[in-house]
């Protein structure tokens, strides 16, 4: 028993120290949605868009130490009915045949793992702008505390369609779109 009560805090230690380094995490892109809202002619729609690839190295003692880029498949966005998805793909919306993914890559992450703050380049129709996404993760029920090899993390934020160039329907169409994303991630 006082063998196991000295090796405890060694444990400890080599735990703590497998956390000190951005590891990397793998996305179940099947588990995930990249979910978007806008206003049309006054009523909120709801579309999604497919995650074409995301490389992600998370060090969980130390978020600022962490990285991520994504890549999202424009061509394969749907805006909740085909109308709406034709507009939003077409030369006016995110010209996907010119233009057909949107990238992200964070620049700084701020914060803890429960309240990250995620400031980053967002690149839309060939356009890159600064933006900023509030994050914050869950490990699945039933695991232990210190399991951090399974997690959804969720990021939201706002921003406006104009700065990146999409002007379809400007009297249809509200300025801003708000962004949910549900990422599931395993080490």
């Amino acid at each position: 028993m006082a063998g196991m009560i000295r090796l405890a805090p060694a444990l400890l230690l080599l735990a703590a120290q497998a956390l000190a380094a951005p590891a990397p995490y793998r996305l179940d892109a099947a588990r995930s949605v990249v979910g978007f809202t806008y206003t049309l002619a006054g009523h909120a729609g709801h579309g999604t868009m497919p995650v074409r690839t995301a490389e992600m190295a998370l060090d969980l003692a130390d978020p600022g130490q962490s990285h991520v880029t994504v890549t999202l498949d424009a061509q394969g966005t749907r805006a909740g009915f085909f109308l709406a998805t034709q507009a939003m793909r077409g030369p006016q919306g995110l010209d996907t045949a010119r233009h057909p993914v949107i990238t992200f890559r964070s620049t700084r992450i701020t914060g803890t793992l429960r309240a990250a703050r995620v400031e980053g380049l967002l690149t839309v129709r060939g356009t890159t702008r600064e933006v900023t996404l509030q994050a914050t993760h869950y490990r699945p029920r039933d695991t232990d505390p210190s399991d951090l090899t399974r997690l959804t993390v969720l990021l939201t934020g706002d921003i406006d369609r104009h700065d990146f160039g999409v002007t379809a329907f400007p009297d249809l169409v509200g300025p801003v779109i708000g962004l949910r994303i549900v990422a599931r991630i395993e080490r």
